[in-house]
C-alpha cells in the first residue's frame, strides 16, 4: 500500500471502472479501492435477495414465494445498452465482451392516453402503427428515410436544412408532423428527457434518432442489449482488464483521507498507511467537499409474477412515459428484465421505474408507471440525490465523476468518462487508445 501510483481511483461503479481499465492499458499505474465489500457502488447488482431487503430496511426475510434468494441480481440504477452505442464500442475495443453475455431486450413502448403502444421505429412498423393516423404515417416514414440518408457533410442530403442553425421543431415542421409524433420521437426514438430539444440545432436528435435506428437495425427487436447476471457485471469486467494490466483492487478499505499539498492531491490515506498519487478518479460520495446537489431522481423497483399487461407477454423491455402526456417537465421510464437474464428465480419479473423528481410527493409523481405494473408482490424505493462535481480537477487533479442519471441507457455516462479521460490526459478520448495491444496477454490466455 505504501508505494507511488500514477493514478488512484475510489468507488467500483462503472465509470471508475472503465477509466481505470483505459488508464491500465495505457500503462499507468493504478491503485483501485472501495469502502464497500462489493463492486459496482451505485451501478452494483444486489445478490441475494435477503441483502437487498436489508439494504432498504425491510423487517423480516423474504417470503418463500420470493423463491431462492441466491437466484436474484437487482440492478440498483435501470440502464439498458445502445447495441449500436458508445458503451457497446468500449466494451468490444477492450475485448471485455469476452467476460459478458447479452441478450436483446424484446421491446420498447411509448405510452399515450393511459395505454402502451410500440414504438414503431421501422418504416414497416410505423405503417401498422396504431399511434398514427393513415396519413401521418406516410409523412412520419418520409421523415425516417430522411433522418437515415442525412449527412451534414453532404448538401444534397440536408434538403435545405442547416445542421447547425435550424431546430428540430423547424424540421418537423417540414415534414408537417403533429405533436403525438413528436412525442414519440423526441422521447422514444432520440430518448431525450425534456422538450427543451425542440428549439435547439437539429444535428444532435437528427444523430440520436440515427444512432437509435442503426442499433435496433443489429438485433432487430429493440435497439437495447441488458448483459446476463445483471449490470453488477459490467464495472467487475472492466475491472478484470484493469488487473490484467497490472491495476491492484482493494475492496472493504475506508478512506480516511485524501492527502493534499499545495491545492494537489499527493495520496490517500487509508487505514494508517498512506498511497502517493499524480492523479485521483472517484465518485461524488468520496469527495462531498467538491461537488454539489444537482436534483434528484427517484427509482422504484418492483417485483413481480407477471409480464407488463400489453407486451405481448415480453419477457423484458422499455417503456417510455413522455412528459406531456403526465404534465410533467421530465419523461418517466419503466425497464423491466426477468428470469430470461438470470437475475430472478424462474417466472419472477423485475421491473424498475425511474424518473428526476420535480415536486415534494415524488412517489405521486410516478403513479402513471406504477398503475401500469399492478400487481407488484414488493416494492422498494431509493430517493437518490444527484451530485456534480464544484472541481474539474484542473488544479486539483481529483477528477469526480457524476452520479447515474434517470436515462435508460448509458450515453451520458460514456460521455462523462469521455470528459474525464479529457481533462485527465489533455487529448481528446479516442476508442484506438481501449485496444489491448497484441501482444499484451498477461494472465489472460484465451485468444
Amino acid at each position: 500500500m505504501n508505494e507511488e501510483y500514477d493514478v488512484i481511483v475510489l468507488g467500483t461503479g462503472l465509470t471508475e471502472c472503465i477509466l481505470s481499465g483505459i488508464m491500465s492499458v495505457n500503462g499507468k499505474k493504478v491503485l483501485h479501492m472501495d469502502r464497500n465489500s462489493y463492486y459496482g457502488g451505485d451501478s452494483a447488482s444486489i445478490t441475494p435477495l435477503e441483502d437487498f431487503y436489508k439494504r432498504f430496511n425491510i423487517p423480516g426475510t423474504p417470503p418463500e414465494s420470493m423463491g431462492k434468494g441466491r437466484d436474484w441480481n437487482v440492478d440498483l440504477v435501470p440502464k439498458f445498452l445502445m447495441a449500436n452505442g458508445q458503451l457497446v464500442k468500449m466494451l468490444l475495443f477492450t475485448e471485455v465482451t469476452r467476460y459478458l453475455d447479452f441478450k436483446v431486450i424484446e421491446g420498447s413502448f411509448v405510452y399515450k392516453a393511459g395505454k402502451i403502444y410500440k414504438v414503431p421505429s421501422t418504416e414497416t412498423e410505423a405503417l401498422a402503427s396504431s399511434l398514427m393516423g393513415l396519413f401521418e404515417k406516410r409523412r412520419f416514414r418520409k421523415f425516417l428515410v430522411y433522418v437515415a440518408n442525412f449527412d451534414a457533410n453532404d448538401p444534397k442530403t440536408l434538403e435545405g436544412v442547416d445542421p447547425h442553425k435550424s431546430t428540430m421543431r423547424d424540421v418537423y415542421k417540414k415534414f408537417d408532423l403533429g405533436q403525438d409524433v413528436f412525442d414519440f420521437t423526441g422521447h422514444a426514438l432520440a430518448l431525450y428527457r425534456t422538450d427543451d430539444y425542440l428549439d435547439q440545432p437539429c444535428l444532435e436528435s437528427i444523430n440520436r434518432i440515427k444512432l437509435y435506428s442503426e442499433s435496433l437495425a443489429r438485433y432487430g427487436k429493440s435497439p437495447y442489449l441488458y448483459p446476463l447476471y445483471g449490470l453488477g457485471e459490467l464495472p467487475q469486467g472492466f475491472a478484470r482488464l484493469s488487473a490484467i494490466y497490472g491495476g491492484t483492487y482493494m475492496l472493504n478499505k475506508p478512506i480516511e483521507e485524501i492527502v493534499m499539498e499545495n491545492g494537489k492531491v499527493v495520496g490517500v490515506k487509508s487505514e494508517g498507511e498512506v498511497a502517493r498519487c499524480k492523479q485521483l478518479i472517484c465518485d461524488p460520495s468520496y469527495v462531498s467537499d467538491r461537488v454539489t446537489k444537482a436534483g434528484q431522481v427517484i427509482r422504484v423497483i418492483c417485483i413481480m409474477s407477471h409480464p407488463i399487461k400489453n407486451t405481448s407477454d415480453a419477457n423484458s423491455c422499455q417503456i417510455i412515459i413522455p412528459q406531456n402526456q403526465v404534465n410533467r417537465k421530465s419523461d418517466i421510464y419503466v425497464c423491466m428484465i426477468s428470469y430470461a437474464h438470470n437475475v430472478a428465480p424462474q417466472g419472477k419479473y423485475i421491473a424498475i421505474v425511474s424518473t428526476t423528481v420535480e415536486t415534494n410527493d415524488p412517489e405521486k409523481e410516478i403513479k402513471p408507471a406504477l398503475d401500469l405494473l399492478e400487481p407488484v408482490e414488493q416494492k422498494f424505493v431509493s430517493i437518490s440525490d444527484q451530485f456534480a462535481p464544484t472541481d474539474l480537477g484542473t488544479e486539483s487533479q481529483i477528477f469526480i465523476s457524476r452520479a447515474y442519471d434517470a436515462t435508460t441507457h448509458f450515453e451520458t455516462t460514456c460521455d462523462d468518462i469521455k470528459d474525464i479521460y479529457k481533462r485527465m490526459m489533455g487529448t481528446e478520448f479516442d476508442f484506438e487508445e481501449m485496444k489491448r495491444k497484441k501482444s499484451d496477454i498477461f494472465g489472460d490466455t484465451e485468444q
